[in-house]
């Protein structure tokens, strides 16, 4: 008796959720080819530029699977995939040219995901093989921009070199068929603005040099419990170096807790950082932990320090000399182990000077300073940065872009609100532009200076 297929209707196909996958990698150009094909093979696909956004995607996304480059900006590779395993041991974990987990399970759609590399990778070998000539003199193909460098750039070998891998950091080779395919990863001294972005953080967006030392100083300082202070102008960006130092440290599994000094009265200033018992003032109808204590084993990060009251300045020194805090209407001390980072955008030192400001709190936090710059200071990043914005604003609707006009607009701006002005600019543009995809001229409104 003949068997015949009974076909699936239609409505219970539009039923099934649609899979997920997080592509991460510091390689844009790969991301936006690996997405385009998993895409065509009808993936929702969210992008991420280090381990720690591909992580926050997620927990936001709950995705199927995930692809990690064979190198994080961010993050050892080795740890981050250990440590996502843990956390997501239903996701397919798949790495571009990277046998790391080999042990890993394997979803439904290894296969699929598997192929969709192998065509990412034969498209660029592609556009490799095509591309002008290399001048021996310098290792980027003659007309290319250096913008659009990518910072995986491949190229064809007969077969697999183990021995260059461990010569070279960053080289991986991976099989991908009858061709070995070798990804040659480019140092921060190879010029290109993708090649200079390996040496930064995801969290700071540019490629200049006061934002790569930036990069290069929450480095250095992240594994310490040295105090840090950021001074910059408003926007400039100070919180991201907060989260970055915490997320870098060894205290990234505690809290981190930020509060702004001059967003809080200053008669609840002090109960709001040290707690207080109940019945310590009016309405303390019970007692409850300040700032400090919530972010005990953590960072505890103090925007706006400059605008603190110099009497709550005292009660701070006590505690970072001794690590003790007492709560408002309690005697008995408590012990606390934070690391504190600090951000002002007064000149603390001049402050010292007219004491506006004490100076032996000031030489406390100021143990390590890093300097956050006005978007002036790094104009020529402006590119990345619209960018970077206009991606993010991305994610729920339509990716929006500006045209030439309007970018011109922009670049002649001042620009006295720095990044946060440029970012509330472009959303604001992005609303004006109703369903357009492009940003004109029209939808630029600066609105009043910040």
């Amino acid at each position: 008796m003949l068997s015949v297929p009974v076909p699936v209707p239609s409505t219970m196909t539009n039923r099934i959720r649609p899979r997920t996958a997080v592509i991460a990698s510091a390689d844009r150009s790969f991301r936006q080819r690996l997405s385009e094909i998993l895409t065509g093979l009808r993936w929702q696909v969210r992008e991420a530029e280090g381990g720690a956004q591909a992580w926050a995607e997620a927990e936001a996304a709950a995705p199927e699977a995930i692809i990690v480059d064979s190198w994080l900006p961010d993050l050892d590779l080795g740890e981050f995939l250990k440590d996502f395993r843990g956390k997501f041991p239903l996701v397919d974990l798949v790495t571009a040219g990277n046998s790391a987990i080999e042990d890993s399970p394997r979803g439904p759609y290894r296969q699929e995901l598997l192929y969709a590399l192998r065509r990412s990778q034969d498209t660029d070998t592609a556009a490799w093989n095509t591309a002008p000539a290399l001048n021996s003199s310098n290792p980027v193909p003659i007309g290319i921009a250096s913008g659009s460098w990518p910072i995986a750039a491949p190229v064809r070998a007969l077969q697999p070199a183990p021995a260059m891998k461990s010569a070279l950091p960053g080289r991986v080779s991976t099989q991908m068929g009858p061709v070995t395919v070798a990804f040659v990863r480019p140092e921060t001294s190879i010029r290109g603005d993708d090649a200079a972005a390996s040496g930064r953080l995801p969290e700071l967006i540019g490629n200049a040099a006061c934002m790569l030392e930036i990069s290069r100083r929450v480095r250095l300082v992240a594994p310490r419990s040295t105090p840090v202070l950021i001074e910059g102008p408003t926007g400039s960006g100070k919180e991201l170096v907060a989260e970055a130092l915490h997320r870098l440290s060894p205290r990234s599994r505690k809290p981190f807790v930020a509060i702004n000094c001059a967003a809080i009265p200053e008669a609840l200033l002090e109960a709001e950082l040290f707690g207080h018992t109940r019945g310590a003032f009016t309405g303390a109808v019970q007692g409850r932990i300040g700032r400090i204590e919530s972010a005990d084993g953590g960072t505890l990060f103090l925007d706006e320090i400059g605008e603190m009251p110099l009497a709550l300045q005292s009660k701070l020194l006590r505690f970072v000399e001794c690590g003790e805090l007492q709560r408002v209407g309690d005697n008995e001390t408590v012990k606390v182990d934070v690391r504190i980072v600090a951000a002002t955008h007064r000149p603390l030192a001049q402050q010292t000077q007219t004491g506006a400001f004490r100076s032996d709190l000031y030489y406390r936090l100021a143990v390590f300073l890093i300097r956050t710059p006005s978007l002036s200071e790094h104009a020529e990043d402006l590119h990345l940065l619209v960018d970077h914005f206009m991606q993010r604003m991305g994610r729920d609707a339509p990716v929006k872009r500006v045209d030439q006009a309007a970018m011109e607009m922009l670049t002649a701006h001042d620009w006295p609100g720095n990044v946060r002005e440029l970012e509330h600019v472009l959303e604001r543009g992005a609303i004006l532009a109703g369903d357009a995809a492009l940003l004109t001229p029209a939808d630029i409104d600066f609105g009043l200076a910040m």
